[in-house]
């Protein structure tokens, strides 16, 4: 089976399981009530499991990526990647984009799936708008990642 990236508006049972086993630190419940046009969850999803999530909150052409999280079995494997990308093209509407520091990795692993060339590899795929603003972390790593207006 191909892993896919989803939007998820309505948890099943299962989901809320893997999204425990994703987040362990997130009320799933209170995360399901406030799902929204404005905050949304996408994951992707291999043989009906979910293997690793992000939360998306848009705030116009804003889009404030955060919580982004692979299983730790899964890691290392391109998934978060190919997450990360893909929500970028499945809201392509968006212009800007912001990684928040959400203070629950190494933030370097994210600065890593942030890389320039990356957001330029989006922008050929359909994301002709994007333009990375901000990774938000500390150590001043956010210097390298960001991407001046044009």
């Amino acid at each position: 089976m191909k892993l896919t990236i989803q939007r998820i508006t309505a948890l099943t049972p299962q989901d809320r399981l893997d999204l425990a086993k994703v987040w362990p630190q997130i009320d799933i419940s209170q995360l399901e009530a406030g799902l929204s046009e404005t905050h949304r969850v996408y994951a992707a999803r291999f043989n009906d499991r979910l293997l690793a999530a992000l939360q998306l909150e848009i705030r116009g052409t804003l889009g404030k990526i955060y919580h982004l999280n692979v299983r730790e079995v899964t890691r290392r494997r391109g998934v978060g990647q190919y997450l990360l990308e893909d929500t970028m093209v499945q809201n392509s509407a968006l212009a800007d984009w912001w990684m928040a520091d959400d203070g629950e990795d190494d933030q370097n692993v994210r600065a890593a799936l942030c890389r320039p060339a990356d957001f330029a590899r989006r922008q050929m795929a359909g994301c002709a708008a994007a333009r990375f603003i901000a990774l938000a972390c500390s150590g001043g790593v956010a210097d390298r990642w960001l991407i001046p207006d044009t």
